[in-house]
């Protein structure tokens, strides 16, 4: 599976003053498939070391957090020498040994040369008492595949082609944007898991086969994120997580007009009410990276984390494909396009899940008091609203009340509609979604 941070990742080993590194993400996202890829590609050798298979590892790092030391005791339990200058050392699971991440502050100042990467699905969950090595670390995040990633895994690589090399101020060629859409839908059945997206891949000549299949990979995903909260919630009760976390989902389906709305604290867990006893297994969630926040504001202006409440918000699922599953929503529904008022929340969570993926660490949206758009870009030039349509209807009541109020310099419409330019308003097709923050942000 070709992932785009293997980039950044390049980037971080060429750095003349290179930190050891923390890659974040979900469980099943692929962080353990691209590091060993890259310590294969990259490195003379790369050395794996996982502490969640054997409990034992920790027992290095109680005498002292010595590099020299550790790196010693790691090379007679992995049974191989260990090149400081060419290899990579990769810590897997860190979360379950918090001093082997207290020891990447040791790695940084006593032995630079040494490349260390370490990886953590449960980075920040229950580690409230660990001296963690800020400013010793470079961080990156890793999201389940996008919708480019996705082609490129299915070996669509003429699409993957076009959506990198086209200028987003032209249409796309009509044949290529019926292609396009067709695999979009193919995308909100699979997501981004790469077992999943294995899983189509390996059986796409049949797709009734292909989707049944990855149905079942999903619902076998969905039991590994159950167990995981049960087994790490810690002093957050489990039961809370889980049914905050399925309550996503029931409340993104109430949605009367097809857009996501904003999350009720009202009966989310029976039994408790307001923000305040529900911040603990919201927090949790988070930082598990199984949903995506996306902050409610009512003034539009930069910054807009200024004009942001904590207790106002809206929340997403991680993955589309698991939204679909979890919510029951068949395949063959999504692909005939007629699944109701589920198609605006699920093209939501689908825009959110790409504005992550391509770097956006915040998401915001704005309400007024009966208007709403969707998500909001800041850019050097000012504020850009997004607006969000599922179909060819395109009615845009909320956008015209925000252009009146903030007169922004440009104002996008995704939907199923190809581009299209009229004065001020972009309107772009639902898939180039990944790409709006490289065209209007990075590039503005």
């Amino acid at each position: 599976m070709k992932r785009t941070i293997i980039k950044a990742l390049h980037q971080w080993k060429d750095e003349k003053s290179r930190k050891p590194l923390i890659l974040r993400g979900a469980r099943q996202v692929g962080k353990t498939y691209i590091l060993q890829e890259f310590g294969r590609t990259d490195f003379h050798h790369y050395h794996y070391i996982n502490f969640e298979r054997d409990e034992r590892l920790s027992t290095l790092f109680e005498k002292d957090l010595s590099p020299a030391r550790i790196l010693g005791e790691l090379q007679f339990y992995l049974n191989t020498a260990i090149d400081q200058t060419r290899d990579l050392v990769i810590f897997d699971e860190i979360q379950q040994c918090p001093r082997a991440l207290t020891a990447l502050k040791y790695f940084c100042e006593q032995m630079p040369e040494l490349a260390v990467c370490a990886a953590g699905s449960l980075l920040g969950v229950d580690l409230t008492n660990v001296s963690f090595p800020v400013g010793n670390v470079t961080f990156l995040d890793l999201s389940p595949m996008s919708f480019m990633e996705f082609l490129a895994g299915i070996e669509k690589a003429r699409l993957v082609e076009l959506l990198q090399a086209h200028d987003l101020s032209a249409p796309f060629p009509e044949i290529a944007h019926e292609q396009l859409w067709e695999m979009w839908k193919h995308y909100l059945i699979v997501g981004g898991l790469p077992e999943a997206v294995k899983t189509y891949r390996d059986k796409q000549a049949n797709s009734y086969e292909a989707m049944q299949a990855v149905r079942a990979v999903q619902r076998d995903l969905l039991e590994t994120y159950m167990a995981d909260i049960a087994k790490h919630s810690g002093k957050t009760n489990a039961l809370h997580i889980q049914r905050l976390w399925r309550n996503v989902t029931q409340q993104l389906a109430r949605a009367q007009d097809g857009s996501a709305p904003k999350f009720r604290f009202k009966d989310a867990v029976p039994g408790i009410r307001g923000y305040e006893q529900l911040a603990s297994p919201l927090d949790w969630l988070e930082k598990a990276r199984l949903v995506l926040r996306t902050a409610i504001v009512e003034r539009a202006e930069m910054p807009l984390a200024g004009f942001a409440n904590e207790n106002r918000f809206k929340l997403y699922f991680f993955d589309v494909g698991l939204l679909g599953a979890i919510s029951d929503i068949k395949p063959a529904q999504i692909l005939q396009y007629n699944y109701g008022s589920y198609k605006g929340y699920v093209a939501e969570n689908f825009v959110a899940q790409e504005l992550r993926a391509s770097g956006m660490g915040a998401l915001y949206c704005w309400e007024g008091r009966t208007s709403e758009v969707e998500f909001l870009l800041e850019t050097a030039s000012g504020v850009i609203p997004i607006e969000v349509k599922s179909g060819q209807v395109t009615q845009l009541k909320s956008l015209k009340v925000f252009e009146a109020r903030y007169q922004p310099k440009n104002s996008i419409i995704l939907s199923a509609k190809n581009v299209e330019r009229r004065g001020s308003r972009l309107y772009l097709p639902l898939y180039v979604s990944g790409s709006l923050a490289k065209q209007f942000v990075a590039g503005d």
